[in-house]
Parts: structure tokens; C-alpha cells; sequence
């Protein structure tokens, strides 16, 4: 039957969310802001991401014969939702953990990421994630293959951060290109930029 990509519907944030809470369980940065506990990182992620993505009336998600499979992130608009966190102080910080150290690093991490965020117009990529044990099989590729096309037909610059290397080269053939690289909250992350086609 194939994977359908198309507009994230209301009804099915919450598969949405699962899918990346899961999907992205293990990535560098996740495990660095909120520990070695995998359940508790799925919790916890599901309620950052249940805001992110609740949040972007623009996201995409793939399905499989009417499951979702996959969840892409659509941020678009001035300011860039990432850019927001810029300015907001420690103490104001959106309380996205009951543990003070973990509020700190995501702080850190956040802030850091919205430092380097484009000035100019862009869609911003992210997150994006095929299921947990569905990666590999072509549906983030069929995800990317939309969002570019987007990018293209709307003739704006398309921006993403990864924190894991294998990631590079992956959106490399999507045409990002690494213009900038930190260590974030001691994980190593890549910036990249893709000029529209």
C-alpha cells in the first residue's frame, strides 16, 4: 500500500506525538537533557512534544494503512517558534520538567539553538522521526521528499538542527548543507540551511 504523507490532522496529534516520543527516545540530546531512563524520556517527550507539534498547524505526518508512521515538524512564520527562546529568562521558562537541573538544561539547549536560528524568512525543519523500529524503511525520506517540495514551490531558505551525525548525511541528499556545528548541553548538534530550488 505504501506510505501517505499529508497534513497532520487534530485527531491524530496524539499518534503524532507518540510517534516522535518513541521514534526519538534515544537521540544524544534527549538523553543528555532528560537521563537514562527510557520510560521517562518517552513521557517526557510526548508533553514537549505534544506543545511543538500542537503548536505547528503546519506539520506533516506519514501513515500506513491508516496508522501513523511518522511525524515531520513544519515551523513557519516570524518569529520562528525556535527564536522565541532567545529571550525568555531562566525563571521564566516554560516548566517542561518537575526536576530544576533538567529545566536548566533544556534552557541551555533551547537558547542555544534559537541563537543561531536565521534571521531571514524559513521553514524550519523539525522534529522529525519514523517510528520506533520503522526507521530505515523510506518514510522519513517520503516526509522530506513533501517538506522540500514545499520549500521549493514557496521559494524560502529550509533550516534544520541535528544531534546526531548519521543525520548529516542523510539531509544532505535532500540538498542541506552543515553551516555551522556546537556542542549543546555536551552533545555535539550540526546546523544546516537549504536555499530553495
Amino acid at each position: 500500500m505504501g506510505v501517505n504523507v499529508a497534513p497532520l490532522t487534530p485527531d491524530e496529534l496524539d499518534a503524532a506525538v507518540g510517534v516522535l516520543a518513541r521514534g526519538m527516545r534515544d537521540n544524544p540530546l534527549h538523553v543528555a537533557a532528560f537521563g537514562d531512563d527510557d520510560d521517562r524520556r518517552v513521557g517526557l517527550l510526548t508533553g514537549v512534544f505534544q506543545v511543538v507539534i500542537g503548536g505547528q498547524p503546519e506539520a506533516l505526518r506519514a501513515d500506513e494503512a491508516g496508522a501513523v508512521v511518522g511525524t515531520c515538524g513544519v515551523g513557519s512564520g516570524e518569529p520562528c517558534a525556535v527564536a522565541a527562546y532567545a529571550d525568555i529568562p531562566r525563571d521564566e521558562f516554560p516548566p517542561m520538567s518537575d526536576d530544576p537541573a533538567e529545566v536548566d538544561r533544556l534552557h541551555d539547549w533551547l537558547t542555544t539553538w534559537a541563537a543561531r536560528d536565521p534571521d531571514e524568512p524559513h521553514l524550519h525543519l523539525g522534529p522529525i522521526a519514523a517510528d520506533a523500529g520503522r526507521q530505515g524503511e523510506g518514510i522519513g525520506s517520503a516526509m522530506m521528499d513533501v517538506f522540500c517540495d514545499r520549500a521549493d514551490r514557496d521559494g524560502v531558505l529550509a533550516y534544520l538542527e541535528t544531534d546526531k551525525a548519521e543525520n548529516v548525511g542523510f539531509y544532505e541528499k535532500f540538498g542541506f548543507e552543515t553551516t555551522g556545528e556546537a556542542t549543546v548541553i555536551g552533545v555535539p548538534n550540526w546546523f544546516m540551511r537549504r536555499p530553495p530550488r
